[in-house]
């Protein structure tokens, strides 16, 4: 049962939320925590860039077909998906719920969580390396001008942004590249000393949900949310990442992958980012209720990691019976 449980991020998600519900930071000290903030996220996705080595992505981007089938789940069949739950559905969620939904559908991938899994499962651990990178790099660029559309599409006004997208750029892509570029001096100190670097990872997406949801608790969020709608958003989310689940499972084996391929594909396919998805929503949504987008994300963030924990389990397993027969 404890791959059932929740993980110590997740509870410390839960804690943040809860702090920010107690404690919220307004005013003059928001604005400071707000710099740290984007010091925070600048700093983790330099590191980011640090961390991946040059050989690594090259030798992963010979595999095309495994990163263009990725890709075009993660920006194709994902919101496309999103689009017509958020309209098929018989829900009505709060302001900025519905809007949660949509990011969740056109954010890149996971990277961590969806090299452990592939890992775990047998799968093609380079491939999964360089698709789950390439889907962060391609959605600065794509996340906020596919929400754009879709928020446009479902009449919630919005609409693609280049200042959006130059914020997007200048906070996450630029230190990504400042990384990249010092990797080959700083590269291997950054990756033997993970244990030390690792608060840096989580500590700034705590640090952005704090902000995020000190300002939606100081516009009402918790009077505006009710049980069914934590119900309905559970629902939308289970549908979202079942679909997709069972799309890249028996999609890539009608295209013919292998079954190493196939796993890197349904673990990069499926899951989205946190770690991208908070910092590009306090941009992406500047102004507006920010802790109502990221809510959704954080629920679909700990189904992801305990439904593609069972399903790794499950190939690893099945692995096993194959060799012992």
């Amino acid at each position: 049962m404890r791959r059932f449980l929740p993980d110590q991020f997740t509870l410390l998600l839960v804690a943040t939320v809860a702090l920010a519900s107690l404690l919220p930071v307004t005013g003059v000290a928001a604005g400071w925590f707000s710099i740290a903030t984007k010091c925070a996220i600048a700093l983790l996705f330099f590191l980011q860039g640090a961390r991946l080595s040059r050989q690594v992505v090259i030798g992963g981007l010979l595999h095309w077909r495994l990163h263009l089938t990725i890709l075009a789940t993660t920006f194709g069949v994902f919101p496309l998906l999103g689009y017509g739950i958020a309209h098929l559905l018989p829900f009505e969620l709060p302001d900025g719920m519905m809007a949660g939904i949509l990011f969740i559908a056109v954010l890149p991938s996971t990277v961590q969580s969806s090299i452990a899994f592939t890992s775990m499962a047998g799968g093609n651990v380079p491939a999964a390396i360089c698709a789950a990178t390439a889907s962060n790099i391609v959605g600065m660029f794509a996340t906020p001008l596919l929400i754009g559309i879709l928020l446009s599409a479902s009449g919630g006004g919005g609409g693609f942004s280049f200042d959006v997208l130059y914020q997007i750029l200048l906070q996450l892509l630029l230190p990504f590249i400042i990384g990249q570029l010092l990797m080959p001096w700083i590269g291997d100190w950054v990756r033997s000393h993970k244990k030390i670097l690792s608060p840096v990872d989580r500590g700034s997406i705590l640090m952005v949900v704090y902000l995020a949801f000190s300002t939606a608790v100081a516009e009402g969020l918790w009077h505006q949310l009710s049980l069914a709608d934590l119900g309905e958003l559970v629902i939308i989310n289970a549908a979202m990442l079942a679909v997709v689940l069972t799309l890249t499972m028996f999609g890539s084996r009608a295209l013919g992958f292998s079954r190493a391929d196939e796993i890197a594909i349904v673990f990069c396919g499926s899951k989205k980012s946190l770690a991208s998805g908070v910092p590009m929503a306090g941009a992406i949504f500047a102004g507006q209720s920010v802790g109502a987008v990221v809510l959704p994300l954080m629920l679909f963030h700990q189904m992801q990691l305990m439904i593609c924990a069972v399903i790794a389990q499950h190939y690893a397993r099945t692995a096993l019976e194959t060799v012992e027969a």
